[in-house]
């Protein structure tokens, strides 16, 4: 429930940071807890968490990133939740980053990260459809 006694929107968190396939090792399970506490002290609601293993720098080539694709379609999910930029694509490849939460903001969704430095921080520094409001 949001401080005003209304449901909260849906949102996703997305994981992308262990670089072995299976089961989930340490750097997913600090990823899920703290998305999970994001959520929860904004009193945001977890719909789903997708996973997918970290080294394929596009994610539209990542099947949990298409799958989150797949849920904003749905219209039913308000933000996607990340520890950080790279989780969806490295540095190195930034462009394929903006090209992604630029789709995200053109069906309403934004990205928020819950890495503690930046969970104050909405989307990426100088991209232009920077306009995820505080959750």
């Amino acid at each position: 429930m949001t401080p005003h006694g209304e449901t909260a929107s849906p949102v996703v968190l997305y994981v992308c940071a262990d670089r072995a396939p299976g089961s989930p090792g340490a750097a997913t399970q600090r990823a899920q807890t703290e998305g999970q506490a994001f959520a929860q002290e904004r009193g945001l609601t977890i719909a789903e968490v997708v996973t997918d293993t970290y080294g394929e720098p596009d994610p539209a080539h990542r099947k949990g990133w298409r799958h989150v694709r797949r849920l904003v379609q749905t219209g039913n999910v308000t933000a996607v939740l990340v520890r950080w930029p790279s989780a969806i694509a490295p540095e190195s490849a930034h462009e394929l980053r903006h090209r992604e939460t630029a789709w995200l903001h053109d069906r309403g969704v934004c990205v928020r990260y819950t890495w503690a430095p930046l969970s104050s921080v909405s989307d990426e520094p100088g991209d232009p459809a920077r306009r995820c409001p505080d959750l």
